[in-house]
């Protein structure tokens, strides 16, 4: 169907690069006027092509230009002039596409044409690594260009920021030309290198911080995302979360991961092939509520005994050793499924890692509650324009531009490629197809050709690894244990005799040359003939993977810029993705043919129904990614109205305005529940004032539960309106307008914090149970959708709620100053949030904290209460720990407590007993005091 639609419609790919290859031809018209012009006169275009923007031209106006200017100093500096393929994928990069560029076309080179142009507007370039070492090497790599045409470039790692400088030439630990700088120097340079979890953290960190002067980004401007499709696909359900340590029992992982070892895999529990969810059966339920001492397992108060269960089942029988995650110095370290690295300081959510850590008897870490968080999805689709570049795309250009509007454009190779593409090689058995590839390995290896096999685990790799050492064949192996020189290893793997073993080669950013990586070296040339004369790389792939990109990855590291090359994947019907996908029914037919397990079947049939396979699996992951973005779009449009708010706050700008409408809709919803209709006899005089008087001092107009009386309802809600404004400035000129801003600041920001913190978690816990919804035939998205939004609607009343209930009483203090003295409950209080527990200690925020009367909405001012030294902050959605404090200010302030419901009923304790202390939990259970 697809290719009768190209007929009519023509292909898609071919009508793009119709249109670049004339801009293209355009650029290099343009290259003997460039050839002509000194260094200086170069490094001057940049002043010239930024006035012309000042001016009003665009960057299209002035992109051959720019391109030209690159193309000619990368010439001088680097000894490498882009092709015209090249110029046509640095197009493609500029008008906001995916560049699909096969290994070795230099994706790496091509970026600096894009990435030049959209730095001249001043505003910042991203440049998206997959790991430290390329963002480091990267910049390094390419900064010459750009510093001769005088744009500075930064480089972010894990720990520490730098800022090229051509200076700094002694060699430390691989950081030649790079000057340490602060994060926000290095966010402040033209061109910014990172990898994608340091830029989204550095987001969600600039959204936690309390100082507008800690923001360490500008606004995301554009960003050229390098093997995008591992950024963008692979990771993308991978959420960044801030985070820190819960209470929750650690015994339970350690007793269910027990007891699920006693199940039988027939008996006892049910493996979906295709998804690979694990079910308990009638037997298997019927055990474990024996085992467990529990009538009813499913009963819903049972509910946490059954989330400690099902992640035991998945760490016992889904999570397997040295594939999905290694032991290494007693931790549990997830590997990486397309990219075959290790992922230190990355846990499974949901209490599957300790429910892993139990299992593997190594130290459990806590749960954890979550301060911030965004998906890579969101978080990419922040930037005013993104780009990307990969060597495979192509098979995922639907899910790009559904999810982020990004076309690809397959990018033609410079010279027609050479690599060779056999067959697959299909056997019945798993250890035929072993025995099969050993043999065939070393039977390669005696001719001297360069070998690289791949795998799809890390315990293969070690099996394979294991094999040839008895079969004694020399090798390397790179896998996630290893990875730390997987550059040098993968550089050197197309020199003769090489034998190089390894996991997936997503993302590896390296390029195999033949006869070495070191073009300098004496006979390089002769090794470099040698090998192209045994037919240059071959590459073998020891089993299909899930995406077919990964499979073309590992091909195509065979066969770069016109270098000849071969390929060959070895298939077993007992792989993985076979047995998921009709591999036992093949395996039937084949067994009629009478053929032993080491003889190969090559079968047109077979290999495309592998290929429908992985066309299956694509599309289930698809939809798993396109889900959580449909989740994850609902708490997204409420981080951006909740960061703006933050942001807001953090401006310095005054907030009075915003704080006086937040009082009159107090004054509001106050009048609104103790005057209900026009009826006195419903009204409530002694609840309104006193209400009114936990805010601020009382109206001269209603001083008193009596003159309530005297006036209509719209009488009093016209009076609560003037009166706000009135009172607001009385309170100014009482702490002076300096402070009053600032006291807005903290204020808010401390509210907002405190309560976002709290409606995470409520939003996960809601993830989580709304999925039961689906039962009673209710869409649980559309559920989700709702509620959350109520949700939402309530963590903004709170807030209001709070930072008005505490305006009035609020005052800075020196901190240190208050540390001996006695605490009450107007003494002063911290101003730190949830989110100063986990900010970077350089982001520090000033000894300021807050004193004032105790709010409705306050947690962090109930638990000062318990204080007699030092205001401290006790995490406001733990029940246990304000009923902890109870007994302490009952006997210290002669006041006692009691857990209410909801707002409703602490409205009507306020209105009979007056003002009260008090905390909201995320359950919606409150304590009162």
């Amino acid at each position: 169907m697809v290719s009768v639609l190209q007929k009519v419609l023509g292909d898609p790919n071919e009508k793009a690069l119709k249109k670049l290859t004339p801009l293209a031809r355009g650029i290099t018209e343009l290259e003997p006027d460039f050839q002509k012009m000194t260094d200086e006169e170069l490094l001057d275009m940049t002043a010239e092509f930024r006035t012309r923007l000042a001016e009003g031209e665009s960057l299209d106006d002035i992109s051959p230009e720019a391109f030209a200017t690159v193309r000619e100093v990368a010439r001088r500096k680097l000894k490498q002039r882009h092709y015209d393929v090249q110029l046509i994928g640095g197009l493609v990069l500029h008008k906001g596409q995916i560049a699909e560029m096969k290994t070795g076309e230099g994706k790496t080179l091509v970026a600096t044409l894009a990435v030049y142009a959209n730095a001249l507007e001043g505003k910042g370039v991203h440049v998206v690594t997959v790991n430290d070492y390329l963002a480091r090497r990267d910049p390094v790599w390419m900064a010459p260009v750009y510093h001769a045409l005088g744009l500075t470039v930064g480089c972010l790692q894990h720990d520490a920021s730098y800022i090229y400088d051509p200076a700094i030439t002694e060699a430390n630990n691989g950081m030649e030309f790079l000057r340490p700088v602060s994060r926000t120097e290095a966010y402040q340079a033209d061109i910014t290198y990172g990898t994608n979890n340091e830029f989204g953290f550095d987001y969600l960190r600039d959204n936690m911080t309390l100082e507008a002067t800690n923001r360490v980004q500008r606004e995301l401007h554009y960003a050229i995302v390098d093997e995008v499709d591992n950024i963008l696909i692979d990771e993308a359900r991978t959420p960044l979360i801030i985070s820190g340590p819960a209470e929750e029992p650690v015994q339970l992982y350690q007793s269910y991961a027990k007891l699920v070892t006693r199940l039988d895999d027939e008996a006892d529990f049910t493996i979906d092939d295709r998804t690979r969810a694990i079910s308990l059966t009638v037997e298997g339920i019927t055990k474990m509520e024996k085992w467990t001492n529990i009538d009813n397992l499913y009963d819903p108060e049972n509910y946490h005994q059954v989330h400690y269960l099902e992640n035991a089942l998945t760490a016992e029988i889904s999570k397997i050793r040295d594939k999905d995650y290694v032991v290494q110095n007693g931790e549990v370290v997830i590997v990486d499924d397309f990219t075959g690295r290790l992922q230190p300081g990355r846990r499974w959510s949901d209490g599957l890692h300790q429910a892993v850590e139990a299992k593997e008897g190594v130290k459990i870490q806590r749960e954890s509650i979550t301060y911030a968080t965004i998906t890579l999805q969101n978080y990419f689709r922040l930037y005013e324009k993104l780009a990307g570049m990969t060597g495979t795309a192509l098979t995922e250009s639907d899910e790009f531009y559904k999810i982020y509007g990004l076309e690809v454009v397959a990018v033609p190779t410079n010279l027609p490629l050479g690599r060779q593409d056999d067959p697959d090689l299909v056997f019945q058995t798993e250890d035929g197809k072993w025995n099969v590839v050993i043999e065939d390995i070393a039977s390669i290896h005696e001719t001297h050709q360069p070998l690289l096999i791949g795998t799809t685990s890390v315990e293969d790799s070690e099996y394979l690894s294991e094999r040839l050492r008895k079969r004694g064949v020399p090798h390397q192996v790179l896998n996630a244990k290893n990875h730390e020189h997987e550059a040098s290893v993968v550089a050197q793997a197309g020199r003769l005799d090489a034998v190089t073993v390894s996991t997936n080669m997503a993302g590896r950013g390296t390029d195999i040359v033949l006869g070495g990586s070191d073009t300098t070296r004496d006979g390089w040339k002769d090794e470099h003939d040698q090998v192209i004369g045994l037919g240059g790389l071959y590459v073998i792939g020891t089993e299909h993977h899930d995406a077919r990109r990964i499979d073309n990855q590992l091909r195509g590291r065979a066969g770069r810029q016109g270098d000849p090359g071969k390929s060959q994947f070895y298939v077993s019907l007992e792989d993985e993705l076979m047995q998921r996908f009709g591999g036992e029914r093949i395996k039937t037919v084949m067994s009629w043919t009478g053929l032993d397990e080491e003889t190969p079947v090559e079968n047109k049939i077979i290999t495309k129904s592998i290929g429908s396979a992985q066309v299956k699996v694509e599309g289930y992951h698809f939809d798993m990614r396109k889900h959580l973005l449909e989740y994850d779009d609902v708490l997204n449009k409420q981080r951006e109205i909740i960061y703006e708010d933050r942001f807001e706050a953090l401006s310095g700008e005054s907030l009075k305005l915003k704080f006086i409408d937040m009082l009159r809709r107090e004054f509001s919803a106050a009048a609104n529940h103790h005057l209900p209709g026009k009826h006195v006899d419903d009204w409530n005089g002694d609840g309104l004032i006193n209400e009114i008087r936990q805010i601020c001092p009382l109206p001269p107009e209603l001083t008193e539960s009596d003159q309530v009386f005297d006036w209509s309802r719209d009488q009093i809600l016209e009076i609560l309106k003037d009166y706000a404004e009135t009172i607001y400035d009385t309170r100014e000129e009482e702490i002076g307008t300096d402070q009053m801003r600032t006291v807005e600041r903290l204020l808010l920001l401390r509210a907002i914090d405190n309560h976002w913190v709290q409606h995470l978690t409520a939003m996960e816990n809601l993830r989580t149970g709304v999925g039961l919804q689906a039962y009673g035939q209710r869409d649980p998205l559309v559920v989700y959708r709702s509620e959350g939004h109520k949700m939402f609607g309530d963590l903004q009343i709170a807030i209001e709620n709070e930072v008005i209930r505490t305006v009035f009483h609020a005052q800075l203090t020196d901190q240190n100053a208050q540390s001996g003295k006695r605490r009450s409950p107007t003494a002063p209080v911290s101003k730190e949030s949830p989110m100063k527990a986990i900010n970077d200690p350089s982001r520090g925020s000033s000894p300021v904290g807050f004193s004032g009367k105790v709010g409705r909405n306050s947690p962090a001012l109930a638990a000062a209460a318990k204080s007699t030294s030092v205001a401290t902050e006790i995490r406001p959605n733990c029940r246990e720990q304000l009923a902890n404090v109870s007994d302490e200010i009952n006997t210290v302030y002669g006041i006692s407590g009691v857990f209410v419901e909801n707002q409703s009923q602490l409205r009507r304790l306020r209105s009979k007993n007056g003002p009260t202390l008090s905390c909201i939990q995320s359950n919606g259970k409150s304590i009162s005091y």
